[in-house]
């Protein structure tokens, strides 16, 4: 089935029409006065004092002495002693890569995540998840100053960065090689983000930008009302969970016709539930162009002998796009699939982003305490409407429409203390709470079908009978999800030597979380015909409810999947040795012991005492490790050095995956489902790279890397229905792999002329080769929620890892001006396609095919009526290329997802006072 407008979707049903009114819609700053041209005046560093890579680097030649980049117990000078050098990649003791401000303004992206897939190695899958050398997001580690993260993810432990704004962020550190000072789940790598802070002189700046894209902006999409505040994130409370349908969710019984409920206490809650403003889909036929504005400030003073610093930030980004997808799926077995369901679906995502950072610093001698608050709000409010057919309903037609309101909230406040008693010794304190939450009020479904019947009097009409025969049905569903992190850490750094120094450490986590999903649908046994094919909010009116009894019937499983309570606890210690053997031989050696107490535990919201499930459903992992770390420099020549490394580290299961609470995604329209017997993974890693720094901002890298990792976790799928989605532990898999960078500035004054005196050419290129291949033999086995089964049932022997891509490049080609500020950049993108899931019953594996992505992004700095002003246009994928996700068969290509995405346009305007 295709379909070459969105419109038909709409009128295929009276539920859309006569509604064409338009919706109404480790690290801190140090007290350094390096330069930066962060948020202004602004002077990030990492947690143990020292600025990280900021624009000190891009300033004059005159700069003698670059910024350094260190990490919790790195101390100051973790690098080759005696020398002072300007870029931290080729001073850390590890494989590091960092974007500064610059870098980030540079790429133009609106959030972290897409500024970080250019780094060499990482790519961005789904929203925000960053993998590193084809390992997924459960085997990276995000840390905000060097504090861990809480996740408002359902799926996942780990934070999606795409809810951080670049304009909060002054840096970001990626390190590839594990050293033990960090924590052991460190798979791929470690992203450590940096908030601006420390403004040296008072500033106030102000940004705005409007921006389309030309497959929403300007075109058809669907919305629906909501509330009068939407388009700030934040609702008036049309959402609030009303009260009759509170005290029966509270009630410990399922709702629906039992001991506990009448049918006219059921009707009543069906009638709190009539919001039509949550019901009723709208065609809009112009989407309006998206919006964004920050607003940034910041001042220091001296206090009776303290240098007092103040930084605070605000901003919002709203954002539309209409996505037209086919969805489908195969039942059958092996290569031959067969065609089960297809629906063409018209998605349309109003995305508010909302942050707020306030930073205060105290700084007294070599001493500094810092205060940072980060406040992120993330909302999607989703229009669907869908229209499709399933084998199961022969010959029918169906028509799905679905709103939904997904808040996602990150607040994070830290307080670090850098202390220095004596010339020898550095001392760094840190201490963060944090909270996420993620909330879905009114999660509506409605499904009208079209029997297409020649002895059916309605047969070529749309209806809905509210579940008699199966001729339609609307549930509403509300999921909670809420997690606090409590964190803490202390690192010592001690200068036996000019040459030698031994660190020591101790870090504390504390997570905890709870989630809740309730489903409910709405019933009738029986309904006149005029009333079935009434739209939505007619359909569910308060006055249709009462006249012919409609009632509701909770269909939230009772298994003791409702909601969870899950927790991990560690504790580790670790010690570390940095050593200049020779003025040409450096060795990190060092060794973390960490302990970690997992649990899971399904909540009995029904009071049924849950008799012989707590063992299927409960999780208990009590694990410690000795996690040792090697990494050896050694310097051919000034510029030019060789780096080898090994170590192990682990990944833990993520606590949704651990129970079997069904969960939908909205984007994959997919069912996903958790496994309790889930295991630890164990990784041990190895890496050898050539480094050559021929001038300043200017490297050539060549390195190898290798890992073992034992019972990794993967994604496999079955056939529940619907498509089903879960997890399981492989035996073993390898992964190996090769990246090259080149970043190389061409001075152009020999171009003759005033305009090419001070400018250069830009090339930054770089390409990662990542193999992986799972190791499965015959006998081994795998546990699925406590059941031995052969694990050659659901994997492949030499399939490769889910989420890795065999290629991946990125080249930025631009011209810049040295004097003042003036970019014009060029920045491609290609990933190689990737496994997102393994195919039910011996199919084809699934796979995404993330393609080409082209962008165009200038900057220009300008003063007008005596401001600075900074002009900033951006194209983005230019190309229009379009979105896959499919199976390949024998006969035919299965498409799980399929949309084109459009190019895009944004101008921007920022102004510093």
């Amino acid at each position: 089935m295709k379909m070459s407008k969105r419109l038909p979707l709409a009128s295929a049903l009276l539920l859309t029409t006569c509604l064409f009114a338009p919706a109404t819609a480790f690290a801190q700053a140090s007290g350094s006065n390096t330069p930066t041209t962060g948020a202004p005046g602004a002077t990030p560093s990492s947690p143990s004092g020292s600025p990280t890579q900021d624009e000190a680097e891009t300033s004059g030649e005159t700069q003698s002495v670059g910024p350094q980049v260190s990490i919790p117990g790195g101390g100051d000078d973790i690098v080759v002693v005696g020398r002072t050098r300007a870029n931290p990649t080729q001073t850390a003791p590890q494989v590091i890569s960092v974007l500064s401000t610059e870098d980030i303004a540079r790429t133009g992206e609106g959030d972290i995540a897409g500024a970080l897939q250019r780094v060499t190695g990482l790519s961005v899958v789904g929203s925000g998840f960053v993998y590193v050398r084809g390992l997924g997001d459960r085997y990276s580690l995000a840390l905000l100053n060097g504090s861990p993260l809480p996740s408002p993810e359902p799926l996942r432990r780990v934070v999606p960065l795409d809810i951080f704004p670049t304009d909060v962020i002054a840096s970001s550190l990626v390190q590839k090689s594990y050293s033990a000072n960090f924590p052991g789940e460190f798979g791929g790598g470690v992203i450590n983000l940096t908030t601006k802070t420390t403004p040296n002189e008072p500033f106030l700046s102000v940004s705005g930008s409007i921006s389309g894209d030309s497959y929403t902006t300007g075109n058809l999409g669907y919305v629906y009302y909501g509330s009068p505040t939407d388009w700030t994130g934040f609702d008036n409370g049309t959402r609030d969970v009303p009260g009759p349908l509170k005290a029966a969710l509270d009630s410990g019984s399922p709702i629906g016709e039992n001991a506990t409920f009448t049918r006219a206490q059921l009707g009543e809650i069906a009638t709190s539930l009539v919001n039509s403003r949550t019901s009723v889909l709208q065609t809009q036929y112009q989407m309006p162009i998206n919006f964004a504005g920050n607003l940034t400030g910041g001042t220091s003073f001296d206090m009776g002998g303290v240098r007092l610093g103040v930084l605070a930030s605000a901003g919002i980004g709203n954002t539309w796009r209409t996505r037209q997808t086919l969805q489908q799926f195969a039942n059958g077995v092996g290569e031959e699939g067969t065609l089960q369901n297809s629906f063409n679906r018209v998605i349309t995502d109003n995305r508010v982003v909302v942050n707020g950072l306030l930073g205060i610093n105290a700084e007294f001698g070599d001493n500094v305490i810092r205060w940072t608050n980060l406040y992120v709000r993330d909302t999607i409010k989703q229009a669907r409407l869908g229209l499709g057919f399933d084998l199961d309903r022969a010959g029918q037609d169906l028509l799905l429409q679905n709103t939904g309101w997904y808040e996602r909230q990150l607040i994070d406040t830290q307080l670090t203390g850098e202390f220095k008693p004596t010339d020898d010794l550095k001392v760094d304190l840190r201490g963060s709470y944090a909270n996420s939450q993620r909330e879905a009020p009114y999660e509506r479904e409605f499904l009208y079908v079209r029997t297409n019947l020649p002895l059916d009097p309605i047969g070529n009409k749309f209806t809905n009978n509210l579940g008699t025969g199966g001729k339609g049905g609307a549930n509403v569903a509300f999921s909670d999800l809420n997690e606090d992190l409590w964190s803490g850490g202390a690192d010592l750094v001690y200068s036996l030597t000019s040459a030698i120094k031994l660190g020591v450490g101790y870090a504390y986590t504390d997570t905890k979380r709870t989630s809740v999903r309730r489903a409910i649908s709405f019933l009738a046994n029986s309904l006149p015909i005029a009333v079935q094919q009434l739209r939505p909010d007619y359909l569910l009116a308060d006055q249709t409810i009462q006249a012919y009894g409609i009632y509701l019937q909770e269909t939230t499983a009772q298994d003791g999947t409702a909601a969870f309570d899950a927790a991990l606890r560690t504790h580790a210690g670790y010690g570390q040795v940095i050593a200049q053997l020779t003025p040409a031989l450096n060795v990190t050696a060092g060794v973390r012991y960490e302990t970690a107490k997992q649990t899971v535990d399904a909540v009995d919201v029904f009071n049924t005492g849950l008799p012989g499930l707590a063992g299927q459903l409960n999780t208990r992992l009590n694990k410690d490790y000795w996690l040792p770390s090697l990494t050896v420099t050694y310097e051919l020549q000034p510029g030019m050095q060789l780096r080898a490394s090994g170590s192990k580290t682990i990944a833990r299961p993520q606590f949704r995956e651990l129970i079997s609470q069904v969960y939908i995604d909205t984007d994959t329209n997919r069912l996903f489902r958790g496994n309790n017997s889930l295991v630890d993974s164990q990784l041990y890693n190895a890496e050898a790279r050539y480094e050559w720094f021929f001038g300043r901002d200017q490297r050539f890298t060549l390195s190898g890397f290798y890992k073992k990792i034992d019972k990794p976790i993967e994604t496999y799928s079955a056939i529940v229905g619907q498509v089903q989605t879960s997890f399981a532990t492989a035996p073993e898999a390898q992964l190996y792999g090769a990246e090259v960078e080149l970043q190389k500035y061409f001075p152009l004054e020999g171009l003759g002329g005033d305009f090419w005196a001070s400018r250069r050419f830009l090339t930054i290129a770089n390409y990662t080769y990542t193999k992986s291949k799972l190791k499965v033999q015959d006998g081994d086995q795998t546990v699925i929620n406590g059941v031995s089964r052969d694990a050659n049932l659901f994997f492949r022997d030499g399939a490769p890892l889910t989420g890795q891509s065999d290629h991946l490049v990125n080249l930025q080609l631009g011209l810049e001006d040295t004097d003042h500020l003036s970019q014009q950049t060029l920045l491609l993108n290609y990933a190689s396609k990737r496994v997102t899931t393994r195919g039910p019953n011996a199919q084809p594996d699934v796979y995404e095919y993330p393609g080409f992505r082209l962008d165009f992004v200038a900057r220009e700095g300008v003063r007008i009526a005596g401001v600075d002003t900074e002009i900033k246009f951006e194209a983005r994928n230019i190309t229009a290329t379009p979105y896959k996700e499919y199976q390949q068969f024998d006969a035919q290509r299965i498409y799980y997802n399929r949309y084109d995405v459009g190019a895009s346009v944004s101008l921007g305007l920022g102004v510093k006072f």
